[in-house]
């Protein structure tokens, strides 16, 4: 008995991220509430969906218990039990995966947005293009982790195609998810870095260059349904309200491309 005590202690560690990374206004008794939806959201679309959110709980009554992190770190925790009803990943192949693993319920994956790189910094004239790499007038350069974020291996693949990513790499910092690197930038402990247009799409000052599509793989980002959301309606309502007008409207507000 003492060593499934222990276990148990480890997997509730597991989840202890989940509960820290809820939404404003939500709480754990909501979670566990019929009319309440817990949704596993990549980094890079964090305000987006806050913003989704509002009119979806305004006219359900449904609250919506929001945890953020990298794609390939949430979907960790899925596979250990914890109780997402939907993952909104940044991504085509983590829900995929899901659904073949066993975790998501088949048929129901969707591409809800198509995310778009940039390379920023606060520092308005820092950043004029890709000659901003070759020149490499930085001390450090921020990326997502490319193991678990997306956005990550595209910053990885632009630096390649440039023919830059031997001579940068010692001056490469990587944050656990693409919210941590935009930390990096927005406090000047790396001067540039790869993060999602999502995350500077109303700041005005600094400088940036919003990456071709052509250099790197598109970042389809696809949600599925969960196993525990299976009989949730209101999970399968909130699926339908993100890529209907109402979302859609939103998503493109913040610089991604639309999904199907």
């Amino acid at each position: 008995m003492g060593g499934r005590r222990g276990e148990k202690r480890r997997i509730s560690w597991l989840w202890l991220p989940v509960v820290l990374a809820v939404s404003a206004g939500a709480t754990t008794a909501s979670a566990r509430d019929a009319k309440a939806v817990r949704i596993a959201v990549a980094a890079n679309f964090t305000e987006p969906i806050k913003e989704i959110a509002v009119p979806f709980e305004t006219s359900t009554g449904t609250k919506l218990v929001l945890s953020f992190g990298a794609t390939g770190q949430l979907y960790a925790q899925i596979t250990q039990g914890a109780p997402f009803e939907i993952l909104i990943a940044a991504d085509k192949k983590t829900p995929a995966k899901a659904i073949t693993d066993g975790h998501a319920v088949a048929g129901t994956t969707f591409t809800y947005a198509i995310g778009k790189l940039v390379l920023f910094s606060r520092t308005a004239g820092l950043v004029t293009g890709e000659a901003t790499l070759k020149d490499a007038k930085f001390a450090k350069i921020a990326i997502a982790n490319p193991a678990t974020a997306p956005y990550g291996a595209a910053a990885i693949e632009v630096m390649q195609k440039a023919g830059v990513y031997e001579a940068l790499q010692g001056k490469i910092v990587q944050g656990q998810s693409i919210a941590q690197t935009f930390q990096f930038v927005d406090t000047g402990n790396a001067e540039v870095g790869f993060v999602a247009l999502s995350q500077v799409a109303f700041v005005k000052d600094g400088s940036r260059w919003v990456v071709p599509g052509n250099l790197h793989a598109p970042i389809e980002q696809d949600a599925v349904l969960l196993n525990p959301g299976e009989k949730n309606e209101a999970a399968r309502a909130f699926l339908a309200f993100l890529k209907g007008p109402e979302g859609k409207a939103v998503i493109a507000k913040f610089g991604y491309g639309t999904g199907q």
